[in-house]
């Protein structure tokens, strides 16, 4: 009796501290972000508890079981996990060639039935089929004995995957059965494990997902415009490959820099996937604006109408002139006179459409001289307009004929910014000088701009777009681990000096991140092929220009310096940029310790 009672003792201790393991193997599992080693935890608990010589751990897949862990210690054989060696056996199937539930592998019958499977010997096992594992003992000269097969089915979901222990082991080391009273404590660490990995994949695949429906909403504001197309992919690559750059330095100012955990490398490209959102709400036409009387279309088709109109007049006066006597040579050199006129004036118009770097006060005073030139029109100009657009009209029509002049300024061509715009943005910090109204179409105020081919109204509703993107990412309720993609987003048109938009932030309020985003965007922009309203630059003209950012202070120093001594701009330009843009690049020229050697040019 006190034997038996020693014997009982025995066992109950056991059975605590293997009860005690599995509670140990619980917490440690759920404390583990990382899908390979979680999996690899609860392969090696339960070898742990059972004492087994190997074992596999399967994921269900759509090709079938995969193999996704692999131990055995008689044969040295360590796959999957941390091992850093993948597992390239072919899954198992779930289903027969023919559409049937494979339950000749015992594997996949246990999972098919939801129940563990204990075989004391395979050799002499005759409701599965072990030839597979016969031939790999025959290769090995290992001998595959006990089984344990547990499926992993999280609570109230479908089974996931499946556990299988191979020869128990006693403590001498021989290999046994599986002992019946180990089951329970193996399927109770294969529940937790079950859940605790549906958990993750569970936010592995809501992290998937939302992180294609990021790259969906940034693929379809690129798309919105066939030259800006791309702007939202590459801009994140080249940030990613900035951030690399930085978070290698081990000396110098961005030594203490470095993301060191793979949540704050996404968050980082969430925020650079999401940089330009507040695009959705842009009109493209402004975006593409490639002269300065374009809208939808290319207003300068209309005027050139206007001039062909006054070109018809000029030889209607002619006709007439001659029919009231006055000399046919004399009335055709007023006429060519008229015309030759009409033809420079149009040039200039045209010339002046096109836009540049600087329009001087006599062009814009030629311009005006111009605009004033008289004609006449002979039809509503309300007739077929839209209800909207009516509304901008004022006072009565016109009677008719009306005398016009070539360029005009309307009052139907300026649309009022509707109210609410502070409201929208209130509390945000903002502190950009909103224009009075949403556009001015005016054709003498449109190409009056002195500096390429926007309007104040257009500069300041593309510039909005990164207020768009502050009010809509501040508005979202991201976790904590995310928080910082509002600032990676939107401050990409800050600088150094306070002189940016739209908070106005200076060097102190911007982070490292928020340093290497202004970079990639900048750079991004000036290396773009397909702009309609510039032509490629190279890659050393690209590299010059940035560096007056960095001497007029609107971009980081040592950020530049780093993008050019670390080789990023290369490895950038020969995966983005097209062959004729490739040149060399004098880095020596431009950073603040200068380098050794001239880059090569690319090739």
């Amino acid at each position: 009796m006190k034997q038996a009672l020693g014997s009982k003792t025995q066992a109950l201790g056991e059975a605590q501290a293997k009860l005690t393991r599995v509670v140990d193997l619980g917490i440690a599992m759920a404390a583990e972000r990382d899908a390979a080693r979680l999996m690899e935890m609860i392969l090696l608990g339960a070898k742990e508890l059972t004492n087994a010589d190997g074992g596999t751990l399967y994921t269900v897949t759509p090709e079938g079981l995969a193999f996704q862990i692999l131990r055995n210690d008689t044969l040295g054989v360590v796959l999957g996990g941390s091992s850093g060696t993948a597992v390239t056996l072919p899954p198992v199937p779930l289903f027969e060639p023919g559409g049937a539930l494979n339950h000749a592998n015992v594997v996949s019958h246990a999972v098919h039935e939801n129940q563990t499977v204990i075989i004391d010997d395979a050799y002499d096992s005759t409701g599965f089929d072990f030839s597979g594992t016969k031939v790999f003992d025959a290769r090995t000269g290992y001998r595959s004995t006990s089984f344990m097969t547990v499926p992993l089915k999280p609570r109230g979901g479908d089974v996931i995957g499946a556990l299988q222990l191979i020869n128990a082991r006693d403590a001498q080391g021989k290999t046994i059965p599986f002992p019946p009273a180990i089951q329970r404590f193996v399927e109770a660490l294969a529940a937790q494990a079950a859940t605790i990995l549906y958990n993750l994949q569970l936010l592995d695949e809501q992290e998937r997902l939302m992180d294609s429906m990021i790259q969906l909403i940034a693929g379809a504001i690129d798309s919105k415009s066939p030259y800006t197309g791309g702007h939202c992919e590459r801009v994140p690559e080249l940030a990613t490959m900035l951030a690399e750059a930085a978070s290698a330095q081990t000396d110098g100012p961005l030594a203490d820099f470095a993301f060191t955990t793979e949540a704050e490398w996404r968050e980082f490209r969430i925020g650079a996937w999401l940089h330009d959102c507040g695009k959705v709400v842009t009109p493209e036409y402004v975006v593409d604006k490639a002269t300065k009387l374009e809208t939808i279309f290319n207003r300068i088709n209309e005027v050139r109408t206007r001039f062909e109109v006054l070109w018809r007049d000029a030889e209607i006066e002619r006709l007439e002139a001659v029919a009231a006597g006055i000399d046919p040579e004399d009335a055709s050199r007023l006429r060519d006179a008229r015309q030759q006129r009409l033809k420079d004036d149009f040039a200039f118009i045209a010339e002046c459409n096109i836009g540049g770097e600087f329009m001087a006060p006599d062009k814009v005073d030629r311009l005006k001289a111009i605009a004033a030139t008289p004609w006449v029109r002979h039809f509503d100009d309300r007739l077929g307009l839209g209800h909207e657009e009516l509304k901008r009209f004022t006072g009565e029509p016109a009677v008719l004929p009306a005398a016009e002049t070539l360029l005009s300024d309307k009052v139907h061509h300026v649309i009022p910014r509707e109210k609410g715009l502070h409201k929208l943005y209130a509390g945000l910090g903002f502190k950009n000088q909103v224009p009075e109204n949403l556009y001015n179409m005016g054709e003498v105020y449109n190409l009056s701009v002195g500096r390429g081919t926007l309007t104040e109204e257009e500069r300041f509703k593309i510039n909005e777009h990164i207020m768009q993107t502050i009010a809509m990412l501040e508005n979202l309720p991201f976790p904590k681990h995310l928080s910082r993609v509002p600032e990676y987003a939107g401050t990409h048109h800050e600088t150094l000096i306070g002189t940016g938009y739209p908070r106005k932030l200076s060097a102190a309020d911007l982070s490292v991140p928020a340093r290497i985003m202004a970079v990639a965007d900048i750079f991004e922009a000036l290396t773009a092929s397909d702009r309609p309203y510039k032509k490629a630059k190279t890659l050393s003209e690209s590299v010059k220009i940035l560096s007056f950012f960095k001497k007029d202070g609107h971009i980081d120093g040592d950020i530049f310096d780093l993008f050019l001594t670390s080789g990023v701009y290369r490895r950038y330009a020969a995966r983005f940029l097209l062959p004729e843009q490739l040149d060399e690049v004098n880095i020596s020229a431009y950073v603040t310790r200068p380098a050794d050697e001239t880059e090569p040019a690319l090739t």
